[in-house]
């Protein structure tokens, strides 16, 4: 009988993946603290990991040149990414509240270790299992 991993792993899988890509774009967020007229941008989580799921693939952004930067982020996550509404805007239109991004990109390495934690166990049962432990 084989072994399917998109069975055995679960969710976690797809859940360590997201939790690296929010981690780059609130690492972005918090670059940017000082650049005038930045806006703070952020991944629904949920939503994003839902479409995952269920076999949806985030839009596939296209570049006219290969010599066009990346950008931080993977392009193919651009759709997804949504602005944050400041709840104190700033004078010179920053979106940033560096309190508040440094709290999301804390909750999201916890939420990345869990996850990350959940995948290593997965894989020590499934070691067990293949030795007949």
């Amino acid at each position: 009988m084989a072994i399917s991993f998109d069975n055995a792993l679960g969710i976690h899988e797809q859940a360590v993946g997201l939790r690296i890509q929010r981690a780059e774009i609130l690492a972005n967020n918090i670059a940017n603290s000082d650049t005038p007229n930045y806006k703070a941008r952020d991944i629904d989580f949920e939503s994003v990991l839902k479409g995952v799921q269920e076999g949806q693939q985030p839009l596939q952004m296209s570049r006219t040149s290969e010599n066009h930067n990346a950008g931080l982020i993977n392009s193919d996550f651009a759709s997804e990414l949504m602005y944050r509404m400041p709840t104190q805007p700033s004078v010179d239109g920053n979106t940033v509240d560096i309190q508040a991004e440094m709290a999301r990109y804390t909750e999201n390495a916890i939420d990345y270790q869990a996850s990350f934690q959940f995948l290593d166990n997965k894989f020590k049962g499934l070691t067990s299992a293949i030795k007949g432990e």
